[in-house]
């Protein structure tokens, strides 16, 4: 379920998306992206609870994440057609 995020996520996300797209990243290379921001973890959460990101372990390394945004567009159409069964 894609769910409404916050205009202090949706900067953060925009950033990631100007960097990678659908692109495959490491938390280490959104942290340079996002200039070291202290809240890395908390964005990457929220955005993958809300919906706009997907996440897998790494297969060389269980012990990391790699991350992929979801496209804006399709999310959003997507959390308009939530919004329209409520």
């Amino acid at each position: 379920m894609i769910q409404h995020i916050p205009e202090w996520l949706m900067v953060r996300y925009s950033k990631l998306w100007l960097k990678f797209k659908e692109k495959e990243f490491t938390k280490e290379q959104a942290k340079r992206v996002l200039n070291k921001d202290s809240a890395l973890a908390v964005v990457l959460s929220d955005l993958r609870k809300a919906g706009w990101l997907e996440m897998k372990m790494d297969e060389k390394d269980a012990r990391k994440s790699i991350y992929k945004l979801k496209n804006p567009e399709t999310t959003i159409n997507e959390e308009i057609k939530e919004l329209g069964k409520k």
